[in-house]
């Protein structure tokens, strides 16, 4: 394709979206549908106009997926619900934390033994495809900040931390395949890369969070009449945040994540704004009702941060697929989809939700819709980027584009029926 032709589908695309956003919430899919299969039809598997190479295109890719996921992260932290309490955030905890570590294990088992991966790979394999993304997921995300859904918002916060702490079992990944030091017994890669990265990036992201919060309320009590370009804010946390963690070696992700959620409980606190949400359980809306404004950073930057997720997801979404063949459907990579949507997923759920007070209707659908999407192809991509080899990154890639195609299809197309009877057997129930 030439650049003409690129700006011409590009634009055509946006036009539609724009133009069929509210047709797209009534019907039973999701827009990331549509964008798939224009990338079906003008790829490979269609007309053959053009084709993107994951392998050769890695570093780019690396970069747009990074891009994307972080005003994700972002964009999901600051519709977290406030104060952060344990009692709030434990079953996304045990989701992100525990559901996540079972699900890289029963998918390294699979890729070890069903798939004759070597033992490297094989994990690799489950720390990619374990995470769920917040990109994808909208549908299943939390509307807004003040959104009482309980599933909404374990799936949403689940996916915005799983996203930093997944990083840990990639470098575990990349050290049994000789690609990184794990120390001796392990040693480094505990220290190193679980506490230290872990905590440094929860730490940076709190602390910048807070700051901008701060300083933000600050300036608008001592000169009544600033303003502020809020969005720019929003970015700038974003990547400050981000490359603070990256310069002593944290998980930027947790630290994007933990900023914006730091952010927007500094600004309910220092506004006097906080009592408001001190119970989960008042002020409760119904689906799709929008909270009362509050003009707040956190919430000014959100309409441009998702403006941005929705034009990353469309790019992205439709590069994935222009990068599938007809015969990367293989019953290889179909049967380990189908592994991780049936069983891995579900029984991963089902365990990390032990000792909680989630109702089995919740457990059933948070174990369902484990989205994957574009934060698995930035694992990839910077596994690739760390010297994977060859061989060994056209398996996965051909493993996890499959994954997130069908995911992007099954599960876009069964969010929307599958929410909105979660709801009626609630209302009926209460």
């Amino acid at each position: 394709m030439t650049t003409a032709t690129w700006f011409i589908l590009l634009g055509s695309l946006l036009l539609v979206v724009g133009f069929t956003a509210s047709y797209i919430k009534t019907v039973p899919a999701t827009s990331a549908i549509v964008y798939l299969f224009i990338g079906f039809v003008v790829g490979p598997m269609g007309f053959g106009l053009f084709h993107f190479n994951p392998l050769e295109e890695s570093a780019l890719l690396e970069l747009l997926t990074e891009i994307a996921v972080l005003i994700s992260l972002y964009c999901a932290g600051v519709k977290m619900p406030a104060p952060v309490t344990f009692k709030r955030w434990r079953n996304p905890l045990q989701l992100a934390v525990v559901s996540m570590t079972l699900t890289v294990g029963l998918v390294a088992l699979f890729g070890y033994y069903w798939l004759a991966l070597p033992l490297g790979a094989a994990v690799l394999l489950g720390a990619v495809v374990a995470p769920t993304d917040p990109v994808l997921a909208t549908e299943v995300q939390v509307r807004h900040a003040d959104d009482p859904d309980r599933l909404r918002f374990a799936l949403t916060c689940e996916a915005g931390i799983n996203d930093g702490s997944a990083f840990p079992f990639i470098m575990l990944g990349l050290g049994l395949l000789g690609l990184h030091d794990l120390g001796d017994d392990g040693l480094r890669w505990l220290v190193v890369d679980v506490a230290w990265a872990t905590g440094a990036g929860i730490g940076i992201g709190v602390l910048a969070g807070y700051a901008v919060g701060w300083l933000v309320q600050r300036l608008r009590t001592t000169f009544t009449q600033s303003e502020f370009l809020e969005s720019f804010l929003g970015l700038g946390l974003i990547a400050f945040a981000y490359g603070a963690s990256l310069l002593v070696n944290a998980w930027g992700f947790l630290a994007v994540f933990s900023a914006a959620v730091a952010l927007r409980h500094t600004e309910l606190k220092l506004t006097g704004l906080m009592q408001r949400y001190a119970d989960p359980t008042s002020g409760e809306t119904q689906p799709g009702e929008e909270p009362q404004a509050i003009a707040h950073v956190h919430q000014s930057s959100l309409v441009f941060n998702e403006h941005l997720e929705r034009l990353a997801e469309i790019v992205l979404v439709l590069l994935i697929g222009g990068s599938l063949f007809w015969d990367s459907w293989s019953w290889r990579a179909v049967g380990f989809a189908a592994f991780l949507f049936f069983i891995a997923r579900p029984i991963s759920v089902h365990i990390g939700l032990l000792g909680t007070n989630a109702p089995m209707r919740m457990r059933n659908l948070a174990g369902w819709f484990g989205v994957r999407g574009i934060g698995s192809l930035y694992y990839l991509m910077y596994a690739i980027q760390h010297g994977l080899p060859e061989e060994i990154a056209l398996e996965l890639i051909h493993l996890t584009l499959v994954v997130v195609a069908l995911s992007i299809v099954v599960h876009g197309v069964s969010v929307k029926p599958a929410i909105s009877r979660f709801w009626r057997a609630r209302k009926s129930t209460s």
